[in-house]
């Protein structure tokens, strides 16, 4: 059988420093991309030159390997959720490759992707671990699955096609890891703009077929300090900062997601009524919480009977939550 299409949906803004690595990484793979989509948002930096010239030198390299490039330049910024949802709509492949300006990948990283769908037709998004770097690709000592707590639980429900309990709850599916079939932007668009894309993809996927992930990390992921969603574990200190810093936004932000997710699912029909009742549940949850009292003391009840409902594991980290709940100034 032929090699299925696959296209690279590439997002950039001011990419300068680390966007020829990356691109490099993509060119190289041992199975290349038919498909190389560059969406950039409003770059002032020479970041289009830079991928102009890398793909002008790759043709020159390798006049034989023919992989499409697709330019796409705003002239204002869309921000990362939409111009990422232009690049996807821009892309032709049977498989889109989510891609970040300042990573790197293995060359092993579309064939490993493409093999496992190919072996499993009903699957239709697919994540990977990755390795933690510093921004001269040094590795930090730590992966990513670790870094955000992974846990085997998490791994059971997804490799068990129960992955909608798991992001129900918070979102494991990182962007830079991320190949999905096409088909999936039948139901994903148009992206919300509550949501980030790749936990919308993830999501939605889960609601219309089925996610899973690979344990190999075939990502490089660079922590720079400029990254728009990094990663790593939170220190003690950091966790303890996090209970004073105001939760009204974050909870703002929480109750907008579920309300656009069930939304979305009452508008698709033809959607499983038990999916349907969690989103509505998971909507019910952030209700409860936005509307808490500004007083610490006259939150103590309303966040115990929501505790008491059990909806903080289902549709939250309870151990998380609960605190933040408890003593977040408002």
């Amino acid at each position: 059988m032929p090699a299925p299409t696959v296209s690279v949906a590439l997002c950039t803004h001011n990419g300068m420093p680390f966007v020829r690595e990356q691109l490099r990484s993509i060119l190289h793979q041992s199975q290349p991309p038919a498909q190389l989509v560059v969406s950039d948002d409003a770059s002032s930096d020479g970041t289009v030159s830079a991928v102009k010239d890398i793909m002008s030198r790759f043709r020159a390299e390798r006049p034989t390997e023919g992989v499409a490039l697709t330019l796409l330049e705003n002239a204002a910024p869309l921000g990362v959720t939409a111009n990422f949802e232009q690049a996807v709509l821009a892309c032709t492949g049977e498989f889109i490759a989510l891609c970040d300006q300042d990573d790197s990948w293995v060359p092993e990283r579309l064939a490993a992707a493409t093999a496992r769908f190919m072996a499993e037709p009903g699957l239709l998004l697919l994540f990977s671990d990755a390795r933690l770097v510093n921004a001269e690709g040094e590795p930090l000592g730590e992966n990513l699955f670790e870094a955000i707590g992974f846990s085997a639980r998490e791994k059971r429900e997804v490799h068990g096609g129960r992955a909608l309990d798991t992001l129900l709850r918070r979102n494991v599916v990182t962007g830079a890891t991320t190949v999905f079939r096409r088909s999936l932007l039948e139901s994903a668009v148009p992206f919300p703009a509550e949501w980030v894309h790749d936990e919308w993809l993830a999501i939605m996927a889960a609601v219309v077929g089925r996610i899973d992930f690979l344990p190999d990390a075939l990502v490089d992921y660079r922590q720079h300090g400029k990254n728009h969603i990094g990663a790593g574990s939170p220190s003690g200190a950091e966790l303890v900062g996090r209970l004073r810093e105001p939760g009204t936004a974050r909870n703002k932000r929480l109750l907008g997601r579920a309300r656009a997710f069930a939304g979305r699912l009452a508008a698709m029909g033809g959607v499983d009524r038990e999916l349907v009742r969690g989103a509505e549940a998971k909507l019910a949850h952030e209700y409860a919480r936005s509307g808490y009292p500004r007083s610490r003391f006259l939150r103590l009840g309303p966040v115990v009977l929501e505790a008491a409902t059990g909806r903080y594991g289902r549709y939250g980290r309870a151990r998380y939550d609960i605190p933040r709940d408890l003593f977040q100034p408002r």
